[in-house]
């Protein structure tokens, strides 16, 4: 089917980057003991214009996307806050046997130490555990984002980073998603109609990417922020672009993403915010609505730990 009559070239470029890395991948060992096929620097895009990249060859937990989002912004690093949600995502990094693997017998189990969102949050304070309040404390690189979005779009340092070597050590799992750069474009003179808004676009940067598993997660993370990102700065969206360092499929993933390369995607849904928000501290998962999301059944791959 050609690319310009397929109902979704966008998902189907991710199903035909699955399918090149299975036939044609590295086989390589790491740290879960799980083999995979990779390949090294790929990269995907995504135009929001276009629907909401939420893939549809398989079902998607959209509550589990939206609420580590959430918690990714609130700085929160205690997986048990997540898994109470009904999230559970993180419950075995978080475990107290997983934590000890990785030197760090004095958290707590839930504590998964200094990772994402509290780098977005707290960048270069001093970690004291998931209960302390860091109210003030480090670089709110998030806000900066959006401070600087609004009031001087035209930066070229519009970026947010959750690698952090001085942590790595604390954190349950470094980070895969490392960092991500916005870039606002203003509509061209001449073009369009007075309606016509900036649009923001994000890149992200990922060290590495299970193409399986993450990655479906990933874009609809990132793109869901994007979107939250443009609500509360009143311009539209543009593109997410999804750069990929170490690109693989784990070897007991083949089978079930096989089953998923003969599916056909549909197009992609829309989504709705329902409200004017204005701070990116006050969404909540019911101020986001998908609009004819239609998706093929569940694919189960087991998470490599």
């Amino acid at each position: 089917m050609s690319s310009t009559c397929h109902p979704n070239p966008q998902e189907q470029a991710y199903l035909d980057l699955v399918s090149e890395v299975i036939c044609d991948g590295e086989k390589r060992s790491n740290r879960t003991g799980v083999d995979t096929f990779a390949l090294f620097g790929q990269m995907m895009r995504w135009d929001l214009q276009r629907g909401f990249p939420l893939f549809t060859t398989k079902t998607m937990a959209w509550r589990w996307v939206v609420e580590e989002l959430l918690w990714f912004i609130s700085g929160c690093t205690d997986s048990n806050v997540l898994s109470q949600r009904g999230v559970k995502i993180w419950d075995a990094n978080g475990s107290a046997e997983f934590l000890a693997s990785r030197g760090l017998t004095e958290n707590r189990a839930g504590d998964l130490g200094p990772i994402y969102g509290w780098q977005w949050r707290h960048f270069g304070a001093s970690y004291r555990g998931c209960d302390a309040d860091y109210t003030g404390e480090g670089v709110d690189q998030l806000a900066h984002v959006i401070e600087t979005i609004k009031n001087n779009p035209s930066s070229r340092r519009i970026i947010m980073s959750a690698w952090n070597p001085a942590d790595l050590d604390k954190m349950a799992l470094p980070p895969c998603h490392m960092s991500c750069q916005f870039f606002v474009s203003q509509p061209q003179r001449g073009e369009g109609s007075e309606e016509e808004r900036a649009q923001l676009s994000c890149m992200m940067v990922q060290r590495s990417a299970d193409l399986g598993l993450g990655v479906p997660f990933n874009v609809a993370s990132y793109s869901l922020l994007t979107h939250m990102i443009a609500h509360v700065c009143d311009l539209d969206v543009g593109e997410f672009v999804h750069v990929m360092g170490d690109t693989h499929v784990y070897v007991n993933h083949t089978d079930p993403l096989s089953d998923q390369l003969e599916r056909i995607p549909f197009p992609f849904p829309a989504l709705r915010i329902r409200r004017k928000v204005e701070s990116i501290d006050d969404f909540r998962f019911e101020d986001f609505e998908l609009l004819n999301y239609k998706h093929h059944g569940r694919v189960v791959m087991e998470m490599a730990v």
